[in-house]
């Protein structure tokens, strides 16, 4: 799939962080290999760990499932980011329009920024966030009119929280009610009309779909590539597609484009088509087994540009 979290990790310890260095930590993460099998959905409430926690700033996953939302709430001193990776989430803050947040887009913001995020689509939404310093205090809030009154007793320790959360899951031994990033794959599948190598080296022949390269730079040049491909990195991939976005690419013109993504193995490559989808390219879909089948099937490729 992607790089390793290690891999996108800044270690160097450099005190605080920006709100612009946790945008790029989230977007960076999200693309990452090796955070999804973490991921669980509950029903009863959002499901959230703490993937990573530094001198100087933390990293936490959520999941959402539909109508599932935070309330208002604050972060304390911290400065924030968070990226959707799949799915679609709606920020509200107090006088200011309501914010749709699509995959790929970083949300970013300083210290005692207050808002409520939330799920307002019929299908489940996974989210990064980052926090500088690391996360230590949530302040709840309600809205009263324009304002927001702190709510009594809203102040919580959010390791605490996790701590906690983790422990539950440890005791409930067979997880009832969870689901994995495994379930939510194979709903995103039942949704796609997926391609085999041959079926895709069919289709780009007879021009009649663009074949779109998420997998990102590293990979590319340790695997090799697809001539013809077009080269989009996950966390544009909607704007570079969506035919009303301002970024889109010049082929993007309409809602009726054949879109085929394919990743290194075939796995992100079909969360990203059913968000195309989301967007009304109702032909996206994605290759089976990704630029490795490709490869298998003896289909013609570039070389890599350094060994592996």
């Amino acid at each position: 799939m992607n790089q390793s979290m290690n891999d996108v990790l800044d270690l160097s310890g450099a005190g605080s962080r920006t709100p612009e260095e946790l945008a790029s930590f989230v977007a960076r993460f999200a693309s990452s290999d090796g955070w999804m099998d973490r991921v669980r959905l509950r029903a009863e409430r959002r499901w959230y760990e703490r993937l990573y926690h530094g001198p100087d700033y933390d990293i936490w996953v959520i999941s959402w499932m539909p109508g599932q939302s935070t309330g208002f709430h604050d972060h304390g001193p911290s400065s924030g980011a968070f990226v959707v990776a799949t799915g679609i989430l709606e920020e509200h803050c107090v006088d200011e329009r309501t914010r749709v947040i699509h995959p790929g887009k970083p949300r970013a913001f300083g210290p005692d920024y207050a808002h409520d995020v939330r799920n307002v689509s019929l299908a489940p939404a996974i989210s990064i966030h980052a926090y500088s310093p690391p996360l230590n205090e949530m302040n709840e809030y309600e809205l009263d009119g324009s304002r927001l009154v702190p709510r009594d007793g809203g102040s919580e320790r959010a390791e605490t929280l996790d701590d906690e959360w983790n422990a539950q899951i440890r005791k409930s031994g067979n997880r009832t009610g969870v689901v994995s990033i495994e379930h939510v794959l194979s709903a995103a599948r039942t949704r796609l009309r997926r391609l085999s190598p041959n079926e895709t080296y069919e289709a780009m022949v007879k021009a009649e779909a663009t074949l779109v390269d998420i997998r990102p730079e590293g990979q590319r040049a340790s695997e090799g590539s697809i001539a013809g491909a077009v080269v989009v990195e996950r966390n544009v991939l909607e704007w570079r597609f969506d035919p009303g976005s301002s970024a889109r690419l010049a082929v993007a013109t309409d809602h009726d484009l054949q879109v085929i993504v394919f990743c290194s193995e075939g796995y992100a490559s079909s969360l990203a088509a059913t968000t195309l989808q989301d967007l009304g390219l109702w032909r996206a879909t994605d290759m089976v087994g990704g630029f490795h089948a490709w490869r298998a099937a003896g289909l013609p490729i570039v070389p890599p540009s350094k060994s592996s």
